[in-house]
């Protein structure tokens, strides 16, 4: 007889459209999937480890090949941890892809510092990538709440929506750009010390931080999942309207 599917695992069979919304408000969506898609605490750090033992190796050593091989037993070590405990390794995979990417430059060049190289130019990329889409109203966390929705496009036609992702897909570009406009010179000069420094002190304590003011923002909406809900404040509030006009999210 087959296991009932256990109510946080994100293979199983999305609720009938009479259940009741697992959230109530978009925030509340918001914060389950950021939370869902970066992995949590374990996952950040998972991410980090292997770019710590790099950085320590060549400290150690001087040598790019025994470092390489340090990141790259890191990794493997959470992966086969990962498989052990039959987890998922999709969040283990946002740092074995990414060590394998550098490992690949860095083993074709002979410079330690190509180690940095990809990260650089993806948080460069990241920061450019989100700016445009703020600037054309269709900004990067929108489409992570339209997924949420089962509506990947539907929410650009609601203003408030729009104003809430545009927010807080701002404050997720500050990190990228930090760590762009700080690594590259040290990129440019060849401090691969200060470039495993820089890449753990701007990598999850600076998500973390972000995540924080992100979750200020959410905190102060209510912005019902359902369009036919009722708003915050009963009764007496305002009539309902379209999601993403609750109170705190367009203005």
């Amino acid at each position: 007889m087959a296991e009932p599917a256990r109510a946080d695992d994100p293979t199983a069979p999305r609720a009938g459209p009479d259940a009741p919304p697992p959230h109530r408000y978009v925030e509340e969506l918001v914060r389950a999937e950021l939370g869902r898609t970066l992995g949590g605490a374990r996952g950040m750090v998972e991410s980090a480890l292997p770019f710590v033992a790099f950085t320590v190796a060549w400290v150690l050593t001087r040598q790019l090949y025994p470092s390489l091989a340090a990141a790259a037993a890191v990794a493997a070590v959470g992966a086969v941890v990962r498989l052990v405990q039959r987890q998922s390794v999709r969040f283990v995979l946002q740092a074995v892809v990414p060590t394998a990417i550098a490992a690949l430059v860095a083993s074709r060049t002979g410079r330690a510092e190509d180690v940095f190289l990809p990260g650089i130019l993806y948080n460069g990329a990241l920061a450019v990538v989100s700016v445009l889409t703020i600037a054309v109203r269709r900004p990067l966390l929108g489409f992570l709440v339209g997924a949420a929705l089962d509506d990947p496009t539907g929410w650009v036609r609601d203003r408030g929506l729009v104003t809430l992702s545009s927010r807080l897909t701002a404050v997720l570009t500050v990190p990228y750009l930090l760590r762009f406009v700080v690594q590259l010179p040290l990129f440019l000069a060849g401090q691969v010390v200060w470039l495993g420094v820089a890449k753990v002190v701007l990598g999850w304590p600076l998500l973390v931080a972000a995540l924080a003011v992100m979750g200020l923002l959410l905190s102060r909406g209510r912005t019902p999942v359902d369009p036919d809900a009722p708003r915050a404040g009963g009764p007496g509030g305002p009539p309902p309207g379209p999601v993403g006009h609750g109170p705190g999210v367009g203005g």
